[in-house]
């Protein structure tokens, strides 16, 4: 009988793992807290993709404006492109575009073909910039205030249901 029971002990426990696990399953959260909501943009000067010159976080201040990280090579952000692009000619806000660990002739070709919609587009070619954002990957996309403070951060694509749910409502309480 000691036998059967030393036996079943670590069964049991496996099966009770598995039984968690299968729970916990659908309690999962994709959302990932950004440690700098509430908190001033990261310092940075950024050469610009088509214009001359750089741009610090000081030439944003002054209106809402939301940060979009991209690259041609990234899949997701062909996908959010349409959003991006209804989004900035809605007018509501400046959407600035982070090209980030790109190519000039990989992202000019990539805009070319599907159209831009950046009001500007900085570009990170070390990737040092994302980074200081705490940037997990491409795409992801940050709404800051007019006083150059992160008030909300999207990892992975913009999409209507989030920007509907998530940045109108917080752009709209900025204003």
């Amino acid at each position: 009988m000691k036998k059967i029971v030393i036996t079943l002990i670590p069964l049991a426990i496996f099966v009770g793992l598995l039984t968690l696990l299968f729970l916990n399953m659908g309690y999962h959260n994709e959302t990932v807290p950004s440690p700098l909501i509430g908190k001033p943009v990261p310092a940075f000067e950024l050469p610009q993709l088509y214009e001359k010159g750089t741009l610090t976080e000081q030439d944003f201040l002054g209106e809402p404006w939301l940060l979009n990280v991209w690259g041609s090579w990234c899949p997701n952000c062909l996908y959010e492109h349409p959003v991006v692009t209804d989004l900035a000619q809605s007018g509501q806000l400046k959407v600035v575009g982070l090209n980030w660990k790109d190519e000039f002739e990989n992202a000019d070709a990539w805009l070319k073909r599907l159209g831009n919609p950046y009001d500007t587009i900085l570009v990170d070619y070390k990737g040092n910039v994302a980074i200081d954002f705490g940037v997990y990957g491409a795409p992801e996309s940050f709404l800051i205030d007019a006083n150059g403070i992160i008030v909300h951060k999207i990892v992975g694509e913009l999409t209507p249901d989030n920007v509907q749910n998530e940045i109108l409502p917080k752009l709209a309480q900025l204003k």
